[in-house]
């Protein structure tokens, strides 16, 4: 289980963010010099810098405890984020100029050209900090969309995969994917049922969901189980747990009580039309012929390695085609793809795409890269795929940016 953080450990990101802010209002103060209420406007700057981080240091707590933080620390949280994202824009643009100074300051010294009595760097330029701020205001806006809107903007990502050892009664064969609902970060019940709405229109062969139904606890599933277990497919829904879903994140009353609510999820799971794979797999049937589907519990560098791939794979052989549900990509990485007992296709997610980075056709980036090799779409490793789900909901920031939440729809090819 995980106690609340030692407030000592906070000490040093809360100076980072306070060096940041110091450095932007150098920036503000070449533009509120020039206005009427110049003091007010530099108070305002440091009341909205400041009151966030004094907000979620004093409702830092909160974590880990029953009920976690409340809707107003949860607004105060998504504020600090855009405000910081925002201020990241803001330095990028002051930073250039600044370096921009210092060599011309170089340039004057070294060459001698600087006037007597004028100082040996130019000041900063007013134009400078508005065109910053005015690109600052494309992340501010775009996060204030990602916390109302982009949160339930749920996205369709369609990929045709081609195996040449698919049986034949399986060419154009169908899986829905979503992963990491997080049910208790919820707040638009009807927004949710219009991304199931969509799963529900591909009519799939087979469903399955790649875990984390909770953020911590099994009750928060309950308000949205008829939704959810709206979902039906020919062949049948599977599903698997994700790291969240053990209560390994919450202060729980004794061992027993841990115990019990990760039962009453997997009740939940069954309740809802799910058959939950735990380390093991299933066949699905097609004229007389078959393809393995097998689940493990959640296995993942640093969230817990509980996942038992050969107690899962056992009684299949090298010839059967598999299909394997395993929550973290990182377990793709250090035992899928290498693993004897060939694997051809795994489906992931837990990454959330970070919830904010930048889609283009071509191009995709999130900070998450900088933890995951494999954090959103498809990886290949001779002939055995990977696909990581961006997730269906969201956690810790309330919203989605960029990364958009994701149903998936693979359809499976003879080559």
């Amino acid at each position: 289980m995980h106690g609340s953080p030692t407030p000592w450990l906070l000490l040093i990101p809360v100076l980072i963010i306070f060096s940041l802010d110091y450095y932007v209002f150098q920036g503000i103060q070449t533009i509120t010099q020039s206005l009427k209420w110049r003091t007010l406007w530099n108070i305002l700057y440091w009341v909205i810098a400041i009151l966030p981080v004094v907000l979620i240091v004093s409702g830092f707590g909160s974590i880990g405890k029953p009920g976690g933080l409340s809707s107003f620390q949860q607004l105060v949280f998504n504020l600090f984020i855009t405000l910081f994202v925002t201020k990241i824009f803001v330095l990028i643009f002051l930073l250039g100029e600044d370096v921009f100074r210092i060599f011309t300051g170089i340039f004057k010294k070294v060459s001698g050209t600087n006037l007597e009595g004028a100082p040996l760097m130019p000041e900063r330029r007013e134009m400078v900090s508005k065109v910053a701020l005015m690109f600052a205001a494309i992340p501010f806006a775009s996060f204030i969309y990602g916390i109302t809107k982009g949160k339930y903007s749920y996205k369709i990502h369609r990929k045709e995969l081609f195996f040449k050892d698919l049986p034949e009664a399986f060419n154009g064969f169908t899986i829905t994917q979503i992963s990491d609902v997080h049910a208790g970060s919820f707040d638009d019940k009807s927004a949710v049922h219009e991304g199931i709405k969509l799963i529900q229109e591909l009519n799939s062969d087979v469903f399955v969901f790649t875990g984390d139904m909770v953020n911590n606890r099994a009750e928060e599933i309950e308000p949205f189980k008829d939704i959810f277990g709206s979902i039906k497919a020919k062949h049948g829904q599977f599903s698997i747990l994700g790291n969240h879903d053990y209560g390994d994140y919450v202060a729980w009353e004794s061992p027993e009580h841990k115990a019990e609510n990760l039962n009453r999820l997997k009740q939940h799971h069954a309740d809802m039309g799910y058959k939950l794979l735990l380390d093991e797999h299933i066949r699905i049937q097609k004229d007389n012929e078959s393809i393995v589907l097998a689940g493990v519990e959640n296995w993942g560098k640093g969230f817990g390695e509980r996942g038992d791939l050969q107690k899962a794979l056992y009684g299949t052989n090298d010839k059967d085609f598999k299909v394997l549900l395993s929550h973290d990509p990182t377990h793709w990485d250090e035992q899928v793809k290498v693993n004897q007992n060939p694997i051809h296709l795994t489906l992931s997610g837990h990454t959330h795409g970070m919830q904010m980075g930048v889609e283009i056709p071509g191009f995709k980036w999130s900070p998450v890269k900088f933890r995951y090799k494999n954090w959103a779409g498809l990886a290949t490793h001779e002939d055995r795929h990977l696909y990581v789900n961006r997730g269906y909901g969201f956690i810790g920031f309330t919203g989605r940016v960029g990364i958009w939440p994701e149903i998936t729809v693979l359809t499976l090819r003879k080559a």
